[in-house]
């Protein structure tokens, strides 16, 4: 932590360096991630006479939000910063590589846009094979693969299986025939 002292001042009081104002902003977006989320919790729609319902598991984690998001806020404030790592194998002078965050980015956009016209198992694999070659995967093909596993059986356990909705992409509706498992 750095600090500043003025002559004659018998308090120290902490610098609002680059490190704390990343900091604050961090507690801010979680904190601020909670409050949508629980906004969005109080949302969703509850069938009367139902003990538990689909709320619970959002309220959760916008309650896990808010409480990480204050405590971070408290910290930034109180000018608690963590010491940097030093057995860690990094850099921490290194350049922030924005080709690969803007690749990332790409390809969550593309999610969004594709989803509906390839369906999640699709768009699964893509995100899986594209995220592992952003990153540098040495066999992409392989993790498009795993990717399209993972889609595959998401699909099929969450939207087949237990009956919720998964887009299954209107490019391959000649595909989903009549029939118990895409019916």
């Amino acid at each position: 932590m750095t600090t500043t002292e003025t002559p004659g001042a018998d308090t120290v009081r902490p610098r609002w360096g680059a490190e704390r104002i990343g900091n604050a902003i961090f507690a801010g977006v979680v904190f601020g991630l909670g409050v949508f989320a629980l906004v969005g919790a109080f949302a969703i729609r509850v069938p009367a006479g139902q003990a538990i319902g689909p709320q619970v598991f959002p309220v959760a984690v916008a309650v896990i939000l808010l409480g990480s998001g204050a405590a971070l806020v408290i910290s930034a404030l109180r000018g608690q910063v963590a010491p940097r790592e030093e057995g860690e194998d990094i850099d921490p002078d290194a350049k922030t590589d924005w080709w690969t965050i803007l690749k990332l980015v790409a390809l969550l956009v593309a999610v969004l846009l594709l989803l509906e016209l390839l369906g999640w198992w699709m768009v699964a694999a893509l995100l899986f094979g594209g995220v592992a070659w952003t990153l540098g995967a040495k066999r992409p093909w392989v993790a498009l693969l795993v990717g399209l596993a993972i889609g595959i059986g998401t699909q099929l356990l969450f939207g087949e299986g237990l009956g919720l909705f998964l887009p299954r992409g209107a490019a391959f509706d000649w595909w989903y025939g009549p029939g118990p498992l895409f019916g």
